[in-house]
């Protein structure tokens, strides 16, 4: 049996970017440490390392985030970077997306552990909330699929004039000329890659940026809200 790796202590800059939660994002980090690789929910050669790769790689979202908007972090696993964005920015009203219980029991746990008020955590895949779930200003998501098919999850809950904040790595660029068809179809109209974090974490982090026009999705999703809105309308009268 390998001897579980130690969490190191916060770096200074973790410190910054938390503020006055940054004993909550300590707590966080040691049940990553701790619950999250029991229940695998993350490995442990990823302890040693949690905070520059995952918690503040994370926080440095809140870079790009517009103020006091609705996000929904997509496929959020072990709350990254939904948890980060979370401490660093109350302004913002956060849905924890995630199809798998034992992560969502996870994610409960931190959100009533650390007090987080302005965030909720629904179980589900993002095409079977669409229509139920209110659209949002910025769907958010991490290392979770290829841009082509993480857009055709996540572009379908935005909201009009709405935005994708994806945490990409190295093949960000070549993503985006690999997609550019399939994000046109869904609504699209403009995409950037953009680089984060400067002063806090080297390499700086990575964002794909997905802006959407009036039809996020296109015709054929526009269709589909059309019709689950009349759909809880009419459970709403009964």
């Amino acid at each position: 049996m390998t001897e579980a790796a130690e969490l190191p202590p916060a770096p200074e800059q973790a410190r910054a970017v938390f503020g006055d939660r940054f004993a909550d994002a300590v707590r966080f980090a040691e049940l990553l440490a701790d619950v999250g690789v029991q229940r695998g929910l993350i490995g442990p050669r990823e302890v040693p390392r949690l905070w520059e790769r995952h918690l503040l790689n994370c926080a440095v979202l809140s870079e790009v985030v517009p103020e006091g908007v609705t996000v929904c972090d997509v496929g959020s696993g072990a709350g990254l970077p939904g948890i980060p964005l979370a401490l660093v920015r109350p302004d913002l009203k956060i849905t924890l997306l995630e199809p798998l219980l034992r992560r969502t029991n996870f994610l409960n746990e931190v959100v009533e552990l650390l007090g987080l008020d302005h965030v909720t955590v629904v179980r589900g895949r993002a095409e079977e909330v669409l229509g139920k779930l209110p659209p949002v200003h910025v769907v958010t998501a991490r290392a979770v699929a290829p841009l082509d098919r993480l857009a055709a999850w996540g572009v379908p809950l935005l909201r009009p004039y709405g935005e994708m904040l994806l945490l990409k790595g190295d093949t960000a660029e070549e993503e985006v000329k690999s997609a550019g068809a399939a994000l046109s179809k869904l609504g699209a109209v403009d995409t950037s890659v953009l680089h984060v974090g400067e002063g806090v974490v080297e390499p700086l982090a990575t964002v794909v940026r997905v802006e959407v026009g009036e039809s996020p999705g296109g015709v054929r999703f526009a269709a589909k809200r059309a019709k689950a809105a009349r759909t809880g309308r009419t459970r709403r009268r009964r």
